[in-house]
């Protein structure tokens, strides 16, 4: 999915606490060219957005968990990092009317066993063309 990915894509990352929702976010970030030079991928919990300025595209990975109000996004840049960046979003539905209709959506729920997670993919838009072309391993 991350090799999927463009410039004004949003990828909203759906599940509870301890989904994989960050753990999502890492591979997407290292599987990027220039991304597997980051080193940490701290979860952006407290500071909500992380910025990782890669070499095709920068990626805003934001945690909305501890947002108060949809509006607040417009704060941290969501405006900047949906016109100039790929966003990739934890707590998606946070974002209310804001989140954009076009955009991939990733919900996570526990697999067979606790190291293991399901993820149902859903495309809206361009994504849902674009799955199509995503294999998994």
């Amino acid at each position: 999915m991350a090799a999927q990915a463009h410039v004004r894509d949003v990828v909203a990352l759906f599940g509870g606490l301890g989904a994989g929702k960050t753990a999502f976010a890492r591979g997407f970030l290292r599987a990027r060219p220039g991304g597997e030079a980051i080193g940490e991928v701290p979860s952006p919990t407290f500071t909500l957005v992380q910025v990782y300025d890669l070499q095709e595209a920068p990626v805003w990975h934001f945690d909305l968990y501890r947002l108060a109000r949809s509006e607040d996004a417009w704060e941290l840049g969501i405006e900047e990092a949906f016109a100039e960046a790929i966003s990739l979003i934890e707590w998606p539905e946070r974002l209310g009317s804001l989140l954009p209709e076009e955009r991939l959506d990733v919900a996570l729920a526990p697999g067979p066993t606790a190291e293991s997670r399901r993820a149902t993919l859903t495309g809206h838009g361009a994504w849902a063309r674009r799955l199509e072309d995503v294999t998994f391993d």
